[in-house]
């Protein structure tokens, strides 16, 4: 956890971001098992702080980002992963003793806390699917109506707090019968305020809160002999800081759903407009929140309605884009680097991007299949860039395969520094021929 100096508010950007690294490097709350694990931990941390900052440390870090192989490797089905947290245990810690991935970014979404909530978002094995698929099933629907933007711009909180979640979540309808909180700032109204908690379905909510809790404990307890282990004793630092979304993707993907957010820019483009405003310092806030919790200074945007398939420059410029910089720099103010995860292609928006200005040395983008020689000719020289090895490659290639695509990426766009290779989505199918002949290609072609 990072706290914050006294003379924060004094600080200034650059100071704050320094402030972040060095507690990041200090390993602080990380309990080391031998001094050669912490050597290794401080090292493998300053060579991903040398590439943010554009430098050349000893070798491009290398980014093997996993999830269900994990539970591949270790010969379980995916579901298993998500509900058995003690197998969950095992299968991180034999994932990342036998492969030495440089970064840790191991993440367990707890299907059990899921299920109690009765999340209406999503699919995942265990729950709609069948407990050896590989990935979720992302259920868009209006949990927003379209007619309810004045709402969310009035009053965003606490219109997550009682329209969302009473229609997202099964299990917290009651959600919806919580008056304002307001009603507690005079002694007259707080008995009008605690006797809505008296009422079945709120208390039945509150309930289920509760039991999502003590699920959400058990993970977190697992979470951290993972940590010790992995951290402690491996020295492979986490890259699991914090997390933001772009105001158009909040509309987009949690509230609107992708038809409802296509038919409200040529029909309401105003209060799309209004509503991401209105979000800005929320998704900053959710940020730095995530980041203050972790102690790493990252923070990542996984981008979806922003590629190019999805609108034209047009309506990027100016429906993603504007509120989506508002965010960044807000991050980036607080010390903090933005991890843009670029999900799909991003080949026609690249030339906003550089023109807009940006930092230098400040973030960091993340490419899925975005030509990344475009990608280092345009943003290299003033931001770090990553990716961006097709996760197919990782089933279907020969370990040959996977080495020469890393080679020619880390010649093409690595060799000047400022850059890690990574896959461009999470892996969830593979070979151990291929996740090694991946970590070894980096180590061997990446060196300066």
């Amino acid at each position: 956890m990072f706290i914050y100096p006294e003379n924060w508010n004094s600080l200034s950007p650059d100071e704050k971001m320094q402030a972040r690294f060095d507690h990041w490097l200090s390993g602080a709350g990380n309990k080391f098992g031998n001094d050669e694990a912490e050597k290794r931990y401080r090292r493998r941390v300053q060579r991903l702080i040398d590439v943010i900052n554009l430098k050349k440390p000893d070798r491009v870090p290398c980014v093997p980002q996993v999830d269900a192989y994990q539970a591949e490797y270790s010969g379980m089905p995916y579901g298993e992963f998500l509900y058995d947290f003690e197998k969950t245990e095992k299968a991180v810690i034999k994932f990342h003793k036998d492969f030495q991935p440089d970064y840790n970014m191991a993440m367990i979404a707890p299907g059990k806390m899921f299920e109690r909530l009765d999340m209406k978002t999503y699919r995942w094995p265990g729950a709609g699917l069948p407990m050896d698929s590989k990935s979720y099933q992302m259920l868009e629907s209006e949990y927003m109506k379209a007619d309810e933007y004045d709402e969310l711009i009035a009053n965003p909180e606490g219109y997550f707090m009682r329209t969302y979640l009473s229609r997202a979540f099964g299990a917290l309808q009651g959600m919806s019968m919580i008056p304002s909180l307001y009603y507690a700032m005079e002694f007259p109204m707080v008995p009008m305020l605690m006797g809505m908690f008296a009422v079945p379905p709120v208390r039945e909510a509150i309930q289920a809160l509760m039991d999502a809790g003590q699920i959400t404990g058990e993970m977190m307890g697992t979470m951290g002999r993972i940590n010790a282990e992995v951290i402690g004793n491996m020295g492979i630092p986490s890259m699991m800081g914090g997390f933001y979304k772009v105001p158009f993707d909040i509309i987009g993907d949690t509230l609107r759903g992708t038809d409802g957010i296509m038919m409200d820019i040529y029909r309401r483009p105003e209060k799309v407009l209004e509503a991401c405003e209105r979000l800005i310092p929320i998704a900053i806030q959710i940020a730095v929140q995530g980041v203050n919790m972790s102690g790493v200074p990252l923070a990542m945007g996984v981008l979806h309605k922003g590629d190019d398939t999805f609108m034209s420059d047009a309506q990027f410029r100016k429906f993603y884009w504007p509120h989506w910089e508002k965010v960044m720099l807000g991050i980036i103010n607080e010390g903090i680097v933005p991890v843009q995860f670029v999900e799909g292609r991003y080949n026609t928006r690249l030339d906003v991007i550089a023109e807009a200005g940006l930092p230098e040395k400040k973030m960091i983008w993340w490419f899925d299949q975005t030509d990344m020689a475009e990608v280092k000719k345009k943003l290299g020289s003033f931001s770090c860039i990553a990716g961006n090895i097709p996760t197919s490659m990782f089933l279907t290639s020969t370990p040959q395969e996977i080495k020469d695509y890393s080679r020619n990426l880390i010649e093409k766009v690595g060799k000047d520094g400022g850059f890690f290779i990574a896959p461009g989505a999470d892996i969830d199918m593979a070979t151990p021929e291929n996740i090694h002949a991946f970590i070894d290609g980096a180590r061997e072609y990446g060196k300066y």
